[in-house]
């Protein structure tokens, strides 16, 4: 599947190491000249699209025509709405996934705007205060638009029951999978024979029930 992810910030690069990881076609589409430095470090070259995402000519340089998903994720929510009238309306996009960062925007991000599923983030830290989540070591990157499935980072703490230990000595419940281990600048595919380290920052995909247990065990 080709994918169009706009933002490079840590939503967007999360999302395109994700994607890469399970063999779909990613472009990434940045414009900060910082952020963009960061994310050649870290990305192939052929994944990077610099520019401004609400530009049709970039998104046309980033192969939006051919694109069967378009992850507007950028930290401002005209651009994301932007992107996603453009996506559904001019390029005809199947599918339209855009981050809400006002959740006074919220409303904004329906149909009629070209967007199919709309992030709002600030709901989604309502629903951890109101669970009595821990949200210092975790936070969601992405809900999951069908069943009780997220996409979580968990930063490893310096006393917690993983640090050095294997993946797979660890009780990781059968309803999380580990994507991703970040440490320092580097990306990590995890195996049953890499360490986990105090100040790793990793990425699973869970469903409710076991991000309590994933938070025992990581934080």
């Amino acid at each position: 599947m080709k994918i169009v992810v706009i933002g490079g910030g840590q939503v967007g690069s999360y999302l395109a190491n994700l994607l890469i990881s399970n063999g779909h076609e990613v472009k990434i589409i940045e414009h900060r000249e910082r952020v963009f430095a960061k994310l050649e470090r870290e990305l192939p070259s052929e994944v990077l699209v610099f520019g401004n995402g609400s530009d049709p000519v970039v998104l046309e340089k980033a192969g939006i025509e051919d694109a069967q998903v378009v992850a507007a994720v950028t930290g401002a929510d005209e651009v994301n709405l932007v992107v996603s009238t453009l996506a559904k309306m001019e390029f005809g996009v199947a599918r339209v996934v855009a981050r809400v960062n006002n959740p006074k925007n919220a409303w904004l991000f329906n149909g009629s705007m070209g967007v199919d599923v709309g992030v709002n983030q600030a709901d989604l830290m309502g629903h951890f205060v109101v669970e009595e989540m821990d949200l210092k070591s975790m936070f969601t990157l992405f809900k999951l638009n069908r069943g009780d499935y997220s996409i979580v980072q968990i930063k490893v703490s310096s006393n917690a029951k993983a640090v050095n230990k294997l993946i797979k000595d660890l009780p990781i419940p059968k309803k999380a999978v580990l994507i991703a281990v970040n440490r320092e600048e580097k990306t990590i595919i995890p195996k049953g024979d890499t360490v986990i380290q105090a100040e790793d920052e990793i990425l699973f995909l869970t469903d409710e029930t076991s991000r309590k247990i994933l938070n025992e065990i990581f934080d």
